[in-house]
């Protein structure tokens, strides 16, 4: 059992090493929602995307699209993962209402997440209601999305989920913030946000690679979702919404070829 252990611990650190020095750099997600919406019956909604632009043609023909089920007979565990480090601090941030979602953006060096050597700056984080993923099906109230980018354009997601129940402690002291930009799509700089008030940490991570879940949908994104479910109170989550043109701003699952839960318990 251990021999097997070890080969599979040698070969997921070989597979992802390889992927990580061989994607090239990727097309950012698209800053406003001018061109696109999640209106499922509309001509701009998400079965469209792919119609909208030359260059998403990705979210209609790519193969490696996000979101996905993180449970099912393809998901892989691995044991004693080491390879995930993260190393934020506090820098200045600006609030922005994009219009499809509430996104945070750090200005400074707001730190880094570290996989298998490779490092990946925080650039920002958004907010989606309901959840993009799934567990076996299930679908929860809340999903963050904390975006990062490597010197060579690679990006890497860090995804974590969200039940209705006590209120979130980081979208607490973001609350006025929300209420103030809401109405508006103006920006407002923050003074000094600490992302590691997030609370992400956790002993298991489900890693799979895949795209980004809103236009342009590029593809080879490395995502780690963390496998503990945090709480968020209801008006936390109207808040949001509420900011929003779509009463909803989630993406269905895409169908993809596998995902696996790396960590330990």
């Amino acid at each position: 059992m251990e021999k097997k252990l070890s080969f599979d611990l040698l070969f997921c650190s070989f597979f992802f090493a390889f992927l990580l020095v061989s994607w090239p750099a990727m097309s950012q997600e698209v800053e406003n929602q001018r061109e696109f919406d999640y209106n499922t019956n509309g001509t701009r909604g998400p079965a469209h995307w792919g119609d909208l632009r030359p260059e998403w043609h990705n979210c209609n023909t790519g193969r490696m699209q996000s979101p996905i089920d993180l449970l099912n007979q393809r998901v892989r565990i691995v044991s004693h993962f080491t390879d995930f480090q993260i190393d934020y601090r506090s820098s200045n941030a600006t609030l922005k209402n994009r219009g499809h979602d509430m996104m945070l953006q750090w200005s400074g060096a707001a730190g880094h997440m570290e996989v298998n050597r490779s490092r990946y700056f925080l650039r920002q984080i958004h907010w989606h209601s309901p959840s993009e993923h799934t567990l076996n099906g299930k679908r929860f109230a809340l999903e963050a999305h904390l975006v990062h980018q490597s010197q060579t354009g690679n990006i890497a997601v860090i995804g974590i989920l969200y039940n209705i129940g006590q209120p979130d402690y980081f979208l607490s002291t973001m609350r006025q913030h929300f209420v103030e930009i809401s109405a508006t799509q103006r920006d407002k700089l923050l003074n000094m946000v600490n992302p590691s008030l997030l609370k992400m940490r956790s002993s298991l991570y489900y890693r799979y690679i895949g795209s980004l879940t809103v236009p342009p949908c590029s593809q080879n994104v490395l995502w780690t979702i963390v496998r503990k479910v945090r709480t968020v109170a209801p008006e936390q989550v109207n808040l949001l919404r509420v900011a929003v043109h779509d009463p909803l701003n989630n993406r269905n699952v895409q169908l993809r070829i596998k995902a696996s839960i790396e960590g330990a318990e």
